[in-house]
């Protein structure tokens, strides 16, 4: 369906497809500008697992079957037939789809074909805990609604700033030739963080400002200009800081000696290196933060490998804070997002502990009640909390790529 001049009941629904998740949300386009907000949202978590629930806004969740033999396409369609339940009527437009890897061909949003499909698909090892999923859904999309235009928006496009220092690997020459290159990830969010930093903070924000996603997976981006001047993840979504299972940078040494020595094959070392390592791998307990300081205080080797986890988790932001500090030329603005930096204080004040050096200083109130400027009037650095928004983003790559057709 093609958009028309008025947009006076498009809708454009996103969808952000992970290994076990499908998460949507649903934006009015009659409306100019697009609304930050959604008229709704949910999910279908538990994919592949035994109990799969559903939830959205005003429902809460409740369990589904999925077919067993297919539960992807399974979980889809209970996203379409709700959708569908809640249009009133209203024409669904377009479907935009957070695509993880773009490679070294696709920086911008693109309307996907076949063609498009297949280009994409061969990036999968490069984001294999994305990648996939987001591809088979637009997959089946096509097959099924094959006018409905579906908005490949991909997470490497914003990092296209980088400069070439930045990009290239130091491996034989003929690697960048052929495309092994460090890309970054997380790019909507950090699109989205160049709108609001700039809406907040003024011209402020176009100094040196290093923006901290830290979630499930985490990055940093250096933006200068409100542009990426660097960021931690490279090739893979593996490198740079320590996460909730992966492992972050890591000594490829040691890659070779758990595959030469203790002979796991390529598929042990990459379920290590992206389900079993990070917080969860180095805690024994979970993932996330939030839960491992809980055992901070306890006895033994629980206590123990809860306070190692967390201590090496912010040990390796505030290094690679100071790496990209050092590329910037120093550093104006600190920002924290996504939901570990959006939620969890201690984290913050971890980490601004150690940044002290730097002229840092929270204000411990503000960072207690996640505030939008957290620092204190003494620091040199402007802190602060901004939440990120990357489904409003691809809505709004959607509409602009169809309104320019």
């Amino acid at each position: 369906m093609a958009m028309t001049a008025s947009r006076s009941d498009f809708l454009v629904l996103v969808l952000n497809c992970g290994s076990s998740s499908i998460k949507f949300a649903v934006f009015d386009a009659s409306g100019d500008p697009l609304p930050r907000t959604p008229l709704w949202n949910g999910k279908v978590q538990g994919i592949g697992g035994p109990t799969p629930d559903f939830g959205e806004t005003g429902v809460e969740p409740y369990r589904i079957e999925l077919d067993a033999a297919h539960p992807y396409r399974s979980a889809l369609t209970v996203i379409r037939q709700r959708v569908l339940a809640r249009l009133d009527g209203r024409p669904l437009g377009a479907i935009a789809h957070r695509v993880v890897h773009g490679g070294s061909k696709y920086f911008r949003p693109i309307r996907v074909d076949g063609g498009i499909l297949a280009d994409l698909e061969s990036y999968i090892p490069l984001a294999p805990l994305h990648q996939p999923f987001a591809l088979e859904a637009i997959a089946i999309l096509l097959n099924e609604r094959p006018g409905l235009p579906q908005i490949a928006c991909f997470d490497t496009g914003f990092h296209h700033t980088v400069p070439q220092v930045e990009q290239i690997l130091p491996l034989p020459f003929d690697a960048w030739q052929r495309g092994l290159r460090r890309y970054g990830f997380h790019g909507l969010s950090y699109e989205y963080m160049a709108t609001a930093l700039a809406e907040r903070h003024g011209d402020a924000a176009r100094g040196r400002t290093i923006v901290a996603h830290l979630g499930s997976g985490a990055s940093l981006c250096a933006m200068r200009n409100l542009e990426s001047a660097a960021t931690t993840m490279g090739f893979s979504a593996l490198e740079g800081l320590m996460m909730g299972t992966r492992t972050g940078s890591l000594d490829p040494g040691a890659i070779l000696y758990l595959m030469e020595i203790e002979k796991l094959s390529l598929e042990q070392v990459g379920r290590i290196l992206y389900h079993q390592s990070g917080l969860l791998g180095v805690s024994g307990i979970s993932p996330e933060p939030r839960v491992i300081v809980r055992h901070e205080q306890d006895e033994g080797e629980t206590g123990e490998r809860a306070r190692i986890a967390l201590d090496l988790y912010v040990r390796r932001i505030v290094k690679e804070i100071g790496a990209l500090t050092a590329v910037l030329g120093g550093l104006d603005m600190l920002i924290f997002t996504a939901g570990v930096g959006e939620h969890n204080a201690f984290i913050r004040e971890r980490i601004c502990r150690d940044l002290a050096f730097l002229g840092v200083a929270l204000d411990e109130p503000a960072n207690t009640a996640d505030a939008p400027v957290i620092s204190a009037q003494d620091s040199t650095v402007l802190i602060g909390i901004e939440p990120t928004n990357e489904e409003w983003v691809a809505a709004r790559h959607a509409v602009r790529l169809l309104q320019a057709q």
